[in-house]
């Protein structure tokens, strides 16, 4: 089935990059002890999360560098498998308030700027951008990614069955080159083969070696929280107890709208934290060490807060 696309206007992008680079940032003083959401980046005496936080980002631009930056330290800790996950109709907005296609053509924009972040000219070459189907990488290479050192591949092809929602999986063994060092696998959700596919990527190229994988805006969320029913998708379901446990959560954006509307927030290798936004400024109410499931944020951290 293919992917509804909608046109939209593509980004100037930066051209200077680096991987992995991690720098030293100097501590900045905490506004308000117990609850403001500006703080400190660098490491402490203690080395604890608490102390490696930051400030909600203002803008897309603020936000990809704190992602780029939080996945440098995930790599210097040697994390291979990491998820970035945020909103692309708008840092306040929730999934469903953008068409599908354009929330899919805006994570494929953000996900070119965040790699000219991350990779350096020279890993461009040694780092392959994984979409969920043939036909989007096409569409990656005549606009967003046009000109870019970056190999793109994909996670599915269609079939025989397509109109049908029927795609076929593509041999990851096949896919992969003895050069390739990284892997980011960009909005693997429109179709619950995907993230199978990815797991097999996993197993295949990424464990026992020295490669590393990211998954960018694949609505993992779903899939926890038990969208997909375990009886009808048993090997979906199956992915929270043997997957998603490998895996590092490096940036995070989940906004919550009505009534005791909030922000699940986390940049690695801070804390998970629990904003409000009061008076255009975001308000700490709840902080730890694993990610609170959003429901338990929802119907028990926010109405309390």
């Amino acid at each position: 089935m293919e992917r509804n696309r909608n046109t939209m206007a593509l980004l100037s992008f930066p051209t200077v990059s680096w991987f992995p680079v991690v720098h030293s940032y100097p501590s900045i003083p905490q506004l308000n002890s117990r609850n403001l959401a500006v703080f400190k980046f660098g490491a402490g005496k203690s080395g604890s999360s608490t102390e490696f936080e930051t400030q909600f980002p203002r803008d897309y631009d603020e936000l990809l560098k704190q992602a780029k930056e939080a996945t440098e330290f995930a790599l210097k800790n040697k994390k291979q498998l990491m998820e970035i996950e945020f909103p692309t109709s708008g840092l306040d907005s929730v999934p469903g308030d953008g068409e599908g296609g354009i929330e899919m053509t805006g994570s494929l924009q953000l996900i070119r700027e965040y790699c000219d972040l991350l990779v350096s000219p020279e890993k461009t070459t040694r780092t392959r951008v994984f979409l969920p189907e043939a036909n989007e990488v096409e569409f990656a290479r005549k606009s967003v990614f046009g000109g870019s050192s970056l190999k793109l591949d994909y996670l599915t092809k269609p079939s025989f069955f397509e109109d049908f929602g029927f795609v076929s999986k593509v041999k990851m063994a096949d896919r992969v080159k003895p050069e390739d060092e990284l892997f980011l696998v960009g909005y693997p959700y429109f179709n619950v083969n995907e993230m199978l596919v990815v797991e097999e990527l996993y197993k295949e190229a990424v464990v026992e070696t020295s490669r590393n994988l990211i998954i960018f805006n694949g609505e993992l969320d779903r899939i926890r929280s038990g969208y997909y029913p375990a009886f009808f998708y048993p090997k979906l379901a199956a992915l929270t107890l043997s997957f998603f446990p490998k895996m590092e959560t490096v940036y995070y954006i989940h906004n919550f709208k009505g009534r005791n509307g909030g922000v699940l927030f986390r940049c690695y290798p801070g804390p998970w934290r629990v904003l409000r936004k009061m008076r255009n400024e975001y308000i700490c109410v709840h902080q730890q060490e694993m990610m609170p499931s959003l429901k338990e944020v929802a119907l028990e951290i926010l109405p309390s807060a």
